[in-house]
């Protein structure tokens, strides 16, 4: 299941529409209520989110009670429901992703309660003064059996189970190869018929535009030559006269011919354009007409050959509301009843069809029917036809691909020539290859949030040249009983570093390794909605639509985001994002318990209408504190200045042996925000200049093992001098720790900082030279890491970063 977004969202106990301004939840079964609804049943008392209960024995029991009156059950007490919990429980697992519904905190040293003021306006919590939240915290991402709802565990096994019945035989049973081949190749004639007419209309529009720019050139240049004439003959010239004249006349005839070619070179351009688009729509509505043919054969064969065989389903699994047999007439859109995850948990399931798709994909093919006949011969599930069609397109990487000149119809590079000339997208390819393996699948338009969109921008103006770049189509294919969306050309194959490859064998192809984003195939409506904007409101597939309007607010979150397992620890954020009037303003992002050890955050902030990432001379990366606490990572911005900035957030899945290697880290971006800052009214003052990366002893403990004793936040408060303390869980060596404050060279803060290691408790005693704001970088590596070094000026590098805390010194404190 995943997080339902706030146009979906209804009060559980008036049943009228939830707005975010008065909105209680998601809680139990994603259940929402109004401010003023959230009271006990049985006694109407307030209710707050520290002192709500939900029934904890009886799954239908959505209501919310006080401690008083929250139904309990007696001791020893065995009901049906509790039966019910063991069967859901038994359910095989299919993923170790485990919902485990955690109850966090929602207070973390970014946006606490209690604050004390500092210069740049980073602000803290006094240690111990966050008390936990009582709201249950909501995650995107995929769980196993036991963490979903007793109703829906068994629900899910009963559609799971008839859909394996309802497996049906590969096509080759009830359609001839040869009879496949025979309709194709009267498809291929008539797009032979097309593409000749495009050739013919190419060289007619070609030699029009040729005729009537060497028309337009010589009127110019009779122009040019009656001018020259009669400047000439108009007065008495010399000879010096003359020359000039026609050193003049010469020069102009020079600038002429260069404009004429530069107006040639764009008609062009703005011909092919306009040509290549009627293409695209002729050769789109021609295989539409085809491939609505192509179903219908196969349709007809199938259904033939089931009565036939007299193979009928058991009434078992023929009542309810599950449709088994493939729908001979593509169903209208509505929204899928299953989540991805539901349908499959893990790439992995398809490791065996993906080996077909990549095998296929090294060898070429003269037929569209030999094609799919291989791809989808072994399948036995409308979702693996659809599967193995995808990685094929995925792997084949169409667009590097090279033709000849000369493309016949019946060679194997002829097969795709309507990639090579642009007339045919990856998402017409897929609708044709679908309909050649018996799947309805369509051709959606529509907007996205693709290659140059910042968050912020609008898309009504779809004539405007900067917005049309946004126009783009995917598919929905029909399978496993609902519409599901797949971008091919988003999840196609990309070049990916050597160095996270693991290499086999000798040749090229050792540095190189191609990878695809699974996040596109059969994408949830909920995810997809997040990119991609339909222009027909159905194709949204969400129970609840929404406007061009609200797709432009909503955040600018990548394929990653959702990958991870990400979601916003907090309601309400847009794609724009407004400080107060100090300039403040946070993002909070929440991970799920399984990616909390191996997830490593980064930021980038820069203006939003240029690439300048500085102020004053100092990095806007240093406007930005960054800190986890529990399964929440901030991002606090103090904007140095008024206007409007970018804040890209990247992630990057590493292990602790990783990071200890000190190879440089790649970070792929998961969502991004316009910062905006209308009014300032606070001296923004940058935090010290500390190495990059989050603050706070989170770090040290997911990727070192060492254990913060003395201080578990970002931020301290201190007089003029502390100590820290941590103990190693592992053996770690070689501790080093730097001091920083503006203004101050850290060469000149060094003395005040001192370690000791006493077993395995390692001490910092730090002391301020005065009073002000300071950053504590420290360093260490693993035992045995490295060799040892004596050299001083080489220690630091050879050591990794740790942590680093943000420390606000004063005699107050």
């Amino acid at each position: 299941m995943y997080r339902p977004n706030f146009y979906e969202s209804t009060c559980l106990r008036c049943n009228e529409i939830v707005y975010q301004v008065d909105r209680v939840g998601p809680l139990k079964d994603f259940t929402f209520f109004h401010s003023g609804c959230f009271k006990c049943k049985k006694c109407g008392t307030k209710l707050t989110l520290k002192t709500y209960y939900n029934n904890q024995h009886n799954h239908d029991d959505k209501e919310v009670y006080c401690c008083s009156h929250v139904p309990k059950s007696g001791p020893g007490h065995f009901d049906q429901t509790s039966v019910g919990i063991r069967q859901a429980l038994n359910v095989p697992k299919s993923t170790n992703y485990v919902n485990e519904q955690i109850r966090g905190h929602r207070n973390d040293s970014i946006d606490g309660q209690q604050r004390q003021a500092t210069p740049n306006g980073f602000n803290g919590i006094r240690e111990g003064n966050s008390p936990p939240q009582t709201d249950p915290d909501y995650k995107y991402g995929r769980f196993d059996a036991s963490a979903l709802h007793i109703a829906h565990a068994l629900k899910q096994t009963e559609i799971q189970k008839a859909y394996e019945k309802s497996r049906e035989k590969p096509i080759d049973y009830y359609l001839a190869r040869e009879e496949q081949a025979k309709l194709e190749m009267k498809h291929r004639k008539e797009e032979d018929d097309l593409y000749r007419r495009f050739a013919r209309k190419r060289e007619e529009e070609d030699k029009r535009m040729q005729s009537e720019i060497q028309d337009e050139w010589e009127r110019e240049l009779q122009r040019l030559a009656h001018k020259f004439e009669k400047e000439m003959t108009t007065s008495r010239r010399t000879r010096e006269d003359q020359s000039i004249l026609t050193l003049k006349h010469e020069q102009q005839k020079e600038d002429l011919e260069k404009n004429m070619t530069i107006r040639k070179t764009k008609k062009k351009e703005s011909l092919t354009r306009k040509l290549l688009e009627h293409e695209r729509s002729e050769t789109a509505a021609l295989v539409d007409r085809q491939s609505s043919e192509m179903l219908e054969l196969i349709s007809a064969r199938r259904s033939e050959y089931m009565q036939t065989e007299s193979i009928f389903l058991d009434d078992e699994f023929t009542e309810g509301t599950v449709t088994l047999e493939y729908p001979l007439v593509a169903p209208n859109p509505a929204p899928p009843a299953l989540s991805k995850f539901q349908i499959y948990n893990d790439p992995v399931e398809f490791q065996d069809v993906d080996q077909i798709a990549i095998t296929v994909a090294q060898e070429d093919q003269k037929t569209f029917t030999d094609l799919v006949r291989q791809l989808v011969g072994r399948c036995t599930s409308d979702i693996e036809k659809a599967r193995t069609i995808f990685r094929w397109i995925t792997v084949k990487n169409l667009n590097t691909m090279t033709f000849d000149d000369d493309l016949r119809g019946d060679t194997p590079m002829g097969l795709l020539r309507g990639i090579k000339f642009g007339t045919e997208s990856y998402h017409v390819l897929f609708k044709r290859l679908c309909s050649y393996a018996g799947l309805h699948c369509v051709v959606i338009k529509g907007y996205s949030k693709s290659a140059g969109y910042q968050p912020g921008v609008k898309f009504q103006d779809s004539s405007h040249p900067k917005n049309s770049r946004f126009r783009n189509s995917w598919n929905a294919v029909y399978v496993a009983g609902a519409w599901r969306f797949v971008q091919c050309n988003w999840g196609a194959r990309h070049l990916v570093n050597a160095k996270e490859a693991p290499k086999s064998g000798k040749g090229k192809n050792d540095s190189l390794r191609y990878e695809y984003d699974d996040h596109y195939f059969l994408t949830d409506p909920r995810e997809f909605i997040y990119e991609f904007f339909p222009l027909q409101e159905d194709w949204q597939l969400l129970k609840r639509t929404i406007t061009l309007n609200d797709f432009e607010n909503l955040p600018f979150v990548r394929s990653l985001f959702f990958r991870y397992g990400l979601h916003f620890a907090d309601e309400g954020y847009g794609a724009v994002v407004y400080t107060d009037d100090t300039g403040a303003a946070t993002v909070r992002i929440a991970m799920p318990s399984d990616m909390q050890g191996c997830l490593i955050f980064h930021y980038n902030l820069k203006f939003y209408d240029s690439e300048e990432d500085s102020y004053d001379g100092v990095s806007l990366k240093r406007f930005v504190m960054q800190s986890v606490i529990s399964n929440i990572v901030a991002f606090r911005v103090h904007a140095p200045c008024s206007g409007a900035f970018l804040l890209d957030i990247f992630a990057n899945a590493v292990t602790p042996q990783e990071y200890l290697t000190g190879e440089p880290m790649k970070f792929k971006s998961v969502c991004k925000f316009k910062i905006c800052c209308e009014e300032l009214q606070t001296v923004m003052v940058p935090l010290p200049d500390c190495a990059s990366g989050e603050w706070g002893p989170t770090k040290a403990t997911r990727l070192f093992g060492l254990i913060p004793i003395t201080h578990q936040e970002p931020l301290i408060f201190a007089g003029r001098g502390i100590e820290l303390q941590f103990r190693m869980s592992r053996p770690l060596t070689d501790f080093m720790a730097t001091l920083h404050k503006n203004g101050i060279e850290e060469k000149k803060l060094s003395k005040y900082v001192q370690h000791n290691v006493v077993g395995d408790t390692i001490t910092f005693n730090i002391s301020f030279p005065q009073e002000g704001q300071y950053g504590l970088d420290i360093y260490t590596r693993e035992v045995g890491s490295i060799n040892n070094n004596n050299n001083s000026s080489n220690e630091k590098h050879l050591l990794t970063h740790c942590c680093k805390y943000l420390i606000n010194s004063s005699k107050r404190n």
